[in-house]
C-alpha cells in the first residue's frame, strides 16, 4: 500500500493502478462501517484508493474540528489490512491553498433543510472536498455509507449536475449489536449516554412499523417515532440509582436526547413529504450531551410491508436492502430511555424539530 501526501504523488501512484478504480473517502478514525466500504470496493473494482483527510471546511463554528478523533497510524494499518492500494492523506494546506476562493454549492432542500439548516455551510464543505477528491483520484466508483443519507443525496446530485464520470455506490449502514449506527463520533458518548443511544434506532423502527398501518401518513410515522423516544425504560435505571434514591439522595437524571429533527423525506431530493412515496425515508437527528447522532430507515413499499407483517417482533433488515437507506446488523425493539419534554415541541405535518 502506498501513502500519498500531495496531489502529484497521488496522481502518480493512482496512474499505475488497474481499472476500474474505487474510492473510499474518509476522515479517518476508522470503524467497521469504513471497512465495509473498502470491502464493497474490493468486490467491485480491480483497485481501491482511500482518502484520509479531516476536512476543515465542513466543520462550522463551535463544532468539533479540533478534537475530532485522529489515529492515522492505526487507520493506515487498517487500510493496508483491508486491501487498499493507495491512501491519499494530504495536509490541509495541500487541499486548500491560502488564497483558495472556490466553493462548490448545491442549492435546494438537499443542502438547506435538516442537516443543512442545523449545520450552515457544512454541505458546501462536503461538496467542495468531494469534487476535489473526484478530480484528483478520478475514480470509476465512489463508495459512501447510507447512514449519512443527506450527504449521499448531495453527492449524487453533484455528480449528476456536473456530469462527473463517477458512479456513486451506497453501502448499507453498519450497526452495533444493539442497533446503534457506527460513527467515529460515538467515542464521545459517556457510559450512560451509550446505554441510551440505541433508543434513536428503536424509535425509527417504531416509526417504520407505523408506516405499515393502512392509510398511514408521514405525520403518523413522525408521531410514532417521537412517542418511542419519550417512553421511559425502567431497565435503564440501575441498582446504584435505586440505592441512592432509597438513601434520600434522589435519582440521578438519566442521559436524555435533545432532539434536532424527525422527518419523512424523499431520499433523492430531501423534500419533506405529506404522503408516502416509493423513495420515502425516515430521518432523525438528536444530541446526547456533546454527541450528535443521526440515523435513518427506508419506508419503501417492501419495508412497509415487512414492518406490517412483523409488528411487535424484532425487525429484520431484509426489507431495507430494497431501499437506498439499507441497514445491517438488526437489533430488537425495546422501550426507549427517558427524555426531556422540551426536546420535542410540536412540529408540522411532515417534520418535527426541537432544540
Amino acid at each position: 500500500m502506498r501513502v500519498a501526501r500531495t496531489v502529484d504523488e497521488a496522481r502518480g501512484a493512482l496512474a499505475t493502478l488497474p481499472r476500474p478504480l474505487g474510492l473510499v473517502p474518509t476522515m479517518g478514525a476508522l470503524h467497521e462501517g469504513h471497512l465495509a466500504l473498502v470491502r464493497a470496493g474490493r468486490a467491485r473494482c480491480a483497485a481501491v484508493a482511500a482518502s484520509l483527510f479531516v476536512n476543515p471546511t465542513q466543520f462550522g463554528a463551535g463544532e468539533d474540528f479540533a478534537r475530532y478523533p485522529r489515529h492515522e497510524a492505526r487507520d493506515l494499518a487498517l487500510f493496508d489490512e483491508a486491501g487498499v492500494d493507495v491512501v491519499f492523506a494530504p495536509p490541509a494546506e495541500e487541499m486548500y491553498s491560502i488564497d483558495a476562493s472556490t466553493t462548490v454549492h448545491v442549492s435546494g432542500p438537499i443542502t438547506e433543510s435538516l442537516e443543512g439548516a442545523d449545520r450552515p455551510g457544512h454541505f458546501d464543505g462536503v461538496a467542495t472536498v468531494v469534487t476535489k477528491l473526484f478530480t484528483i483520484v478520478a475514480p470509476d466508483v465512489a463508495f459512501f455509507g447510507q447512514k449519512d443519507a443527506q450527504q449521499l443525496a448531495l453527492i449524487r446530485r453533484l455528480v449528476r449536475d456536473l456530469d462527473l464520470p463517477v458512479e456513486v455506490a451506497a453501502v448499507p449502514t453498519v450497526r452495533e449489536p444493539d442497533g446503534l449506527a457506527l460513527s467515529s463520533r460515538n467515542v464521545y458518548l459517556t457510559h450512560a449516554q451509550r446505554a441510551v443511544a440505541p433508543s434513536l434506532y428503536r424509535a425509527l423502527l417504531a416509526g417504520r412499523a407505523a408506516a405499515g398501518d393502512p392509510g398511514a401518513l408521514p405525520k403518523d410515522i413522525i408521531a410514532a417515532t417521537a412517542t418511542s423516544l419519550v417512553m421511559p425504560d425502567p431497565r435503564l435505571i440501575g441498582e446504584g440509582d435505586r440505592i441512592a434514591e432509597m438513601k434520600g439522595q434522589g435519582r440521578p437524571q438519566p442521559a436524555s436526547f435533545d432532539l434536532d429533527y424527525i422527518a419523512v423525506v424523499d431520499a433523492d431530493t430531501f423534500t419533506q413529504e405529506a404522503a408516502l412515496g416509493p423513495r420515502s425515508l425516515l430521518v432523525a437527528a438528536a444530541h446526547l450531551g456533546v454527541t450528535r447522532l443521526i440515523d435513518n430507515l427506508g419506508l419503501a413499499p417492501a419495508a412497509v410491508l415487512a414492518a406490517s407483517m412483523s409488528r411487535g417482533a424484532p425487525q429484520s433488515h431484509a426489507a431495507d436492502r430494497s431501499h437506498s437507506s439499507s441497514q445491517s446488523h438488526a437489533a430488537p425493539q425495546s422501550p426507549s430511555a427517558h427524555h426531556s419534554p422540551s426536546a420535542y415541541p410540536a412540529g408540522d405535518a411532515t417534520g418535527m424539530k426541537g432544540r
